[in-house]
C-alpha cells in the first residue's frame, strides 16, 4: 500500500476562522434570522402557517390588491420564487391571483376573506412571539436594530 500523501500546508491560520466567527456581520444576520424564523415559525405551526407565508399574507393586507413587483420587492425575492409561494396559500383558498382590470398582462394578489381571517388568527401569536424576542434584544435600541437591518437590506 502506498503512503497516503501529506495534506497540503493551510494558507490561513485558525485565529483567522476565528476572526471570522466573531465579526462576519453575514455569519451573524443568517445565525439570527434563522432562530428568529424558527421561533415564529413553531408559534405559527398551529394555524398551519410558516413565516414567510405569514409575511406574505400580510403583504397582501393592503387598502388594494397589490401587483406581484410591489410585493416581491418587499419581501426581497424574485418573481419566480414569489409565485413559487403563492400556489400552496392559493391552494388554501386565503389569496387569489386576479388579472388588473387595465392591464391584462399584469397580475393582482387578493386577500381572501378566509386569508383575512387567518392572518386576524395569527396577529395574538406574533404579537407575543416578537414581545418575547424584544426582550433579547440585549441594546434594547430595537428601533435602532431595525433601521438598521433596513440600511442593509
Amino acid at each position: 500500500m502506498s503512503k497516503p500523501k501529506p495534506l497540503p500546508a493551510n494558507p490561513l491560520p485558525y485565529e483567522t476562522t476565528i476572526m471570522v466567527r466573531d465579526t462576519c456581520l453575514c455569519l451573524h444576520v443568517q445565525r439570527a434570522a434563522r432562530t428568529v424564523a424558527r421561533r415564529f415559525d413553531e408559534a405559527l405551526r398551529p394555524l398551519e402557517l410558516t413565516n414567510g407565508q405569514f409575511s406574505l399574507l400580510m403583504s397582501l393586507n393592503r387598502p388594494e390588491p397589490p401587483g406581484m413587483a410591489p410585493v416581491a420587492e418587499l419581501l426581497a425575492m424574485d418573481r419566480t420564487t414569489l409565485t413559487a409561494n403563492l400556489k400552496p396559500l392559493e391552494r388554501r383558498g386565503l389569496l387569489r391571483v386576479e388579472l388588473a382590470a387595465g392591464d391584462r398582462r399584469q397580475r393582482r394578489l387578493v386577500l381572501t376573506e378566509a386569508g383575512r381571517a387567518l392572518l386576524a388568527a395569527a396577529m395574538p401569536i406574533w404579537r407575543s412571539t416578537h414581545d418575547e424576542l424584544d426582550t433579547l434584544v440585549a441594546s434594547g435600541s430595537l428601533d435602532a436594530l431595525r433601521a438598521d437591518l433596513r440600511a442593509l437590506a
